[in-house]
């Protein structure tokens, strides 16, 4: 059965499958062989690529923190750096933040598919629309089909082989359109991709999504799961809203503290399954100010990755750190 036929019919009968998913409660997680009530976790740092200050935050993160994986924004000016690092370090755990938008007023990057073939893509200046919203009302999926692909054969050609696709401001989910390409993507391709499809706890609870997009998640994660990809339980995305008293903004130590203390609640509250974490390490140098004013979030999560104390609640709590890489060996290994 073609591929879009198929999500087309699962997405049409997702009350059955939600049905049914409540009826199976074993999770991802231990499908994929971790024991049973295992709280696995993907420690995952976006933007790579970005600048030269998010390259140096992910490498830290990754390498003296606690941090398993990274993915790497292909149209932005800094990924030859960090595609370099990649390849003398090729156990690091790194896919693609496809990305659609460029949010920031004095720091651009445009299509790497150019203007003329993707022209719904593009603001009046030729760079990625700002927001999220003006992609879904001015491209279509066919633009976004060729953006995508364009991002990974960049990689592919850079000598980079993606462990995994996500997607940056969550611009590939905001569209059922988008969202079909995204998967189609890493079907094709047999790359993992990022999409929570199991019980999706703390999607409900933080974002409060309607019942039809859960269900609509996991029947896709079905698909995924036929096809040979792993699947995620679920996904923590909201450390970048938690708020930095305007006090420790410039005082590391305390910057620090704050954002452990944070991400240990966070890892507190996980229920059993595969989650990946979303954070935003950057080591903010005196520049990254005129990029953009999310510095002290960046700088604290990296500070979070960082520290002993985070390390140990991770310990403290028996959580299973994995990668992307290890989550699809597991699903390969697995006979059905």
């Amino acid at each position: 059965m073609p591929f879009i036929r198929l999500l087309l019919l699962l997405a049409l009968f997702s009350n059955s499958y939600y049905l049914f998913a409540q009826k199976n409660d074993s999770t991802y997680a231990e499908k994929l062989g971790f024991p049973k009530g295992a709280k696995v976790v993907i420690l995952h740092v976006d933007d790579a690529g970005m600048s030269f200050d998010s390259n140096e935050g992910a490498i830290n993160a990754l390498t003296k923190g606690v941090a398993t994986s990274v993915s790497v924004m292909m149209p932005c000016p800094w990924v030859p750096g960090f595609v370099q690092y990649l390849k003398q370090n090729p156990s690091i755990d790194a896919g693609l933040h496809l990305t659609l938008t460029s949010e920031w007023n004095e720091y651009r990057w445009g299509p790497l598919a150019g203007k003329a073939a993707v022209p719904g893509l593009t603001d009046s200046a030729g760079d990625l629309w700002h927001s999220v919203q003006e992609v879904v009302s001015h491209a279509s999926a066919d633009e976004i089909d060729k953006e995508i692909r364009a991002q990974l054969d960049r990689a592919k050609s850079m000598g980079f082989e993606p462990t995994h696709i996500d997607s940056h401001m969550g611009t590939l989910f905001a569209s059922p359109a988008f969202l079909q390409r995204y998967v189609r993507l890493g079907i094709e391709n047999k790359i993992p991709v990022m999409l929570p499809g199991g019980s999706d706890s703390i999607i409900q609870e933080e974002t409060h999504a309607p019942n039809a997009q859960i269900q609509q998640l996991q029947a896709i994660g079905k698909v995924l799961w036929q096809q040979k990809l792993p699947v995620l339980d679920d996904l923590h995305n909201v450390s970048y809203d938690w708020k930095i008293p305007d006090g420790i903004k410039n005082d590391d130590k305390k910057l620090q503290a704050y954002k452990t203390q944070k991400y240990i609640e966070a890892i507190q509250s996980l229920k059993p399954g595969v989650t990946m974490m979303i954070m935003h390490c950057t080591a903010t140098t005196a520049v990254f100010q005129y990029i953009s004013d999310s510095g002290p979030t960046r700088r604290g999560d990296m500070l979070a990755m960082m520290d002993p104390a985070f390390r140990k609640a991770l310990k403290d709590q028996g959580i299973i750190l994995t990668t992307w890489r290890e989550l699809k060996e597991r699903r390969l290994n697995l006979k059905n």
